[in-house]
């Protein structure tokens, strides 16, 4: 068997010392060697990385379509979205600076990217503000976080260092805007469930992945927080799955029971038309009849006169 795994051709041969190195690919694809542990664990360390790459190219646009089919970004945390942002464009430049494998880090930049279309898309899709509003917050929203990106890129890496460091709290409250959202309106809206459990195992492999090949306790500390935050997301997607379908075919009890206790007048489900009563056609010689005295007393009075 050694012989054929030893005269593979070079494209294969070349493109294995690529992926693992040339001295796992020798023991593990040469020599057949089961038994190397290390190599076994940074082989599946860079299968999951090449994975996690390839499916951060696309992780967020389930969502993305969402939000564009349906016109709206309805239960979308802006606040969520710029931090979570930052946190992946510091983690991007971070991991570049330090000359880590590209597998250990490259989703980030798809995710980055991705992320500002849909930080985008939040503004353009607000209720509130008119469009040239829309449209002048979107410009200066990507004017900012370009000069983000740019500045990331030529501080120090000491305070970019820093910079990783404060991933950590800005994971946390870029998760919590979104949780908070979740529980008050008791509905995770246009949050795509794709992109939330998509991110849960891919935090999971970055753990392994992290720990395998790079080693920074840093970086491994805002996967951990990632992941713990993505399960609670997780958990309101499970919880709160369907709301909005039993909420539009509420009956109209539940909806009286809650206008009265908000004070408000209910507004009806069901639309009533009044009928006018029947009232049935006159006969004809009812039509033409004399009418009867207007008074029974009036009648009497002319009666005695007419007799004295």
């Amino acid at each position: 068997m050694t012989s054929i795994t030893r005269n593979l051709p070079w494209f294969i041969r070349d493109l294995g010392i690529s992926i693992v190195g040339k001295e796992c690919y020798t023991s593990l694809i040469e020599n057949l060697d089961i038994g190397d542990v290390k190599c076994i664990k940074y082989s599946i360390s860079k299968g999951l990385g090449i994975g996690i790459v390839l499916g951060g190219s696309i992780v967020k646009v389930p969502q993305l379509l969402l939000i564009v089919r349906a016109r709206s970004a309805r239960g979308l945390s802006l606040p969520a979205y710029i931090l979570e942002t930052l946190a992946y464009a510091i983690t991007l430049e971070y991991a570049y600076r330090n000359d880590f494998p590209f597998s250990t880090y490259g989703e980030n930049l798809f995710l980055t990217i991705q992320n500002v279309v849909i930080t985008l898309l939040i503004i353009l899709y607000a209720p509130r503000p008119a469009a040239t509003d829309k449209t002048a917050n979107a410009v200066i929203s990507s004017m900012a976080m370009l000069v983000f990106f740019l500045g990331c890129s030529l501080m120090p890496l000491s305070m970019l260092a820093f910079l990783q460091v404060l991933t950590l709290p800005l994971s946390l409250f870029s998760k919590i805007p979104q949780i908070t959202e979740n529980y008050r309106a008791q509905s995770t809206g246009q949050l795509s469930a794709f992109a939330v459990f998509s991110q849960i195992a891919g935090c999971a492999a970055r753990l392994f992945t992290t720990a395998t090949e790079v080693g920074d306790a840093i970086v491994s500390a805002g996967f951990a927080l990632a992941l713990l935050l993505n399960i609670v997301l997780g958990v309101q997607l499970w919880m709160y799955w369907g709301s909005d379908d039993v909420r539009v075919a509420e009956p109209y009890g539940a909806e009286k029971e809650k206008a009265k206790a908000r004070g408000t007048p209910p507004v009806s489900t069901t639309t009533s038309t009044s009928v006018p009563a029947y009232k049935p056609e006159p006969a004809a010689w009812q039509r033409s009849a004399t009418p009867p005295p207007s008074s029974p007393s009036m009648g009497g009075r002319k009666w005695a006169r007419k007799v004295d």
